[in-house]
């Protein structure tokens, strides 16, 4: 059966190869530097972390006492907070930083995309900023660190928020395509040279409530920044070492305030997700927008980036 399935995959790829043509679907490794003019202007930089060159942006005032840091999702980067920090640096510090594996930060070099490691990375960000204690978000993947990042290193964070976060095993109703091959070992060879973009839009389009509101620049940025020397092979590599649900019984230890933030047409971590996570996490808070998919903070950056405006407030 798993080699019927692996060879399933390999001939829809083909097939989806011959659809555009070989030629078109060739597309080698970017060097890092061919992609900082575009996807690095100020007031990105760059840091020397755990062997890495590390892609971060640091903004808003300096003497904040509750700072913030925003982790994205798999195959995305720290542009997708774009909307949320506009919204926030005018009276918080915000960071967003790119994740190993992804983005311009690119492979992690000891190969380790283990949760609890990812954890450990962002400490590392926080020590390096010096930064004793910060409020905690992220998406998907950014989610499920976030967590795990509360759980192991308390003292951390202050507040967590969680936008359609990773933690549960799950069922998904709509995988990307891009997610899927990654999945395939059999596949790997072929990954890392061929990428049609067309696979990148069908794949970004999938994961939004409204499709249309997918332009091309943002297809080019998912496209341009999985192309980053390395981010395909750490992808597989990523899936290989965290299946789904692995830490899940972690959830209930969460002890700090906790907002949840979800997309109602949300087809790959459906929202029956957000309600097991407000049954775990005592006190928390959770806020459905129903019109909105998967990552509903670059969806729309000016409703989701309300809700996490509320909950920073004082009560």
């Amino acid at each position: 059966m798993k080699a019927l399935k692996i060879a399933g995959g390999v001939l829809a790829l083909v097939v989806a190869l011959a659809g555009v043509g070989i030629v078109s679907a060739w597309a080698p490794d970017l060097p890092v530097e061919s992609l900082k003019a575009r996807w690095a202007p100020a007031p990105s930089h760059f840091v020397a972390l755990n062997g890495m060159q590390v892609h971060l942006r640091d903004e808003g005032p300096r003497d904040d006492p509750q700072p913030i840091v925003l982790l994205h999702g798999t195959s995305a980067s720290l542009h997708t907070w774009e909307g949320w920090v506009a919204a926030l640096k005018g009276q918080h510090r915000v960071i967003t930083v790119d994740l190993p594996g992804f983005g311009l930060t690119g492979p992690a070099p000891d190969g380790d995309y283990h949760l609890p490691h990812y954890a450990d990375f962002v400490v590392s960000v926080l020590d390096h900023l010096q930064l004793k204690q910060v409020v905690l978000a992220g998406n998907s993947l950014g989610g499920e660190i976030a967590w795990m990042t509360a759980v192991g290193h308390p003292e951390r964070v202050s507040k967590l928020v969680l936008v359609d976060a990773g933690g549960y095993p799950f069922k998904t109703e709509g995988m990307p395509i891009g997610f899927k091959i990654a999945r395939i070992p059999a596949l790997k060879p072929l990954m890392t040279h061929m990428l049609p973009r067309h696979m990148i839009e069908s794949s970004v389009r999938s994961v939004y409530g409204d499709p249309s509101k997918v332009t091309p620049e943002l297809i080019d940025r998912y496209y341009e920044l999985t192309l980053r020397e390395g981010n395909r092979e750490s992808l597989a590599a990523r899936f290989s070492q965290s299946p789904l649900g692995a830490h899940a019984d972690q959830i209930k230890q969460i002890k700090q305030p906790t907002l949840i933030i979800w997309g109602g047409q949300d087809h790959l971590i459906t929202p029956d997700n957000a309600d097991k996570f407000q049954h775990d996490i005592a006190g928390s808070r959770l806020v459905v927008f129903d019109k909105l998919g998967h990552v509903p903070q670059e969806e729309d950056p000016t409703a989701t980036v309300e809700a996490f405006k509320a909950f920073l407030a004082p009560h």
